[in-house]
C-alpha cells in the first residue's frame, strides 16, 4: 500500500473517532432559533422583533403559560432583545425558563428561575437567574409579554417528571459551547 492511501485511511479513521466524541448538545445556539425550535412558534429574525411579528399570527398576553415565549425588550446591554420559553410555572410571580445564549455564550439552560418584579405584577419587568453569579442578581429586564404557542413545547430534557419545587432547586443544566456571539443575534 502506498503512503498516500495509508495516510488517507488514517485520516478517515481519525475523523470518524473525533465525530463520535462531540456531544450532541455541543452546538452554538442563539436565543431566537432555539426558542423557535423548542416552542414551535415560527417567527424568524432578531429577538426584539418577535413581539411585533407575533401580532395577528399568535395570541399574546401578560400571563405566563407553559410553552409560551417571553419576549424581552431591547436594552443598552441587550440591543437585540431576548426570547425564552416558559417550561414551568412556579406561582403567579415566578416561572422557569428554558433558553439559549444567556449565562454562557451559545449555551442552553433548562428550567432557570425568572421572577416578575414589576410593580403591577404584569410581567413587564423580570429578574432572571444568571449562571456565573448563581442567583437572580440585581439586573431588571423589561419585557413585552408572552407569545402563546399553538401546541405543546418540545423541550427535551430529563426533568419533565420533576415537581416544581425540585425544579427550583435544580435551577439550571448548562450545555456550554463556543465563546462567541451576542444575545439575540439574527438567525
Amino acid at each position: 500500500m502506498k503512503f498516500g492511501g495509508l495516510a488517507a485511511r488514517f485520516a478517515l479513521v481519525a475523523l470518524c473517532a473525533l465525530a463520535t466524541t462531540v456531544p450532541a448538545q455541543a452546538r452554538f445556539w442563539q436565543c431566537a432559533p432555539y426558542a423557535r425550535e423548542i416552542s414551535g412558534i415560527q417567527i424568524f429574525g432578531n429577538a426584539n422583533t418577535w413581539w411585533s411579528q407575533a401580532a395577528g399570527k399568535y395570541e399574546r398576553g401578560n400571563t405566563p403559560k407553559v410553552g409560551s415565549v417571553l419576549a424581552f425588550s431591547s436594552t443598552s446591554r441587550m440591543r437585540l432583545g431576548h426570547v425564552a420559553m416558559v417550561s414551568a410555572i412556579v406561582n403567579d410571580r415566578e416561572v422557569l425558563l428554558t433558553h439559549a445564549n444567556w449565562s454562557h455564550r451559545g449555551g442552553v439552560e433548562y428550567n432557570v428561575r425568572a421572577v416578575d418584579v414589576s410593580p403591577e405584577g404584569d410581567w413587564s419587568e423580570v429578574k432572571v437567574w444568571y449562571g456565573p453569579n448563581g442567583d437572580l442578581g440585581t439586573s431588571v429586564y423589561p419585557t413585552k409579554g408572552f407569545i402563546y404557542a399553538n401546541g405543546a413545547p418540545k423541550v427535551d430534557n430529563d426533568d419533565d417528571q420533576m415537581d416544581v419545587k425540585a425544579r427550583t432547586q435544580t435551577i439550571a443544566t448548562i450545555a456550554p459551547v463556543g465563546a462567541r456571539g451576542v444575545i439575540g443575534v439574527r438567525d
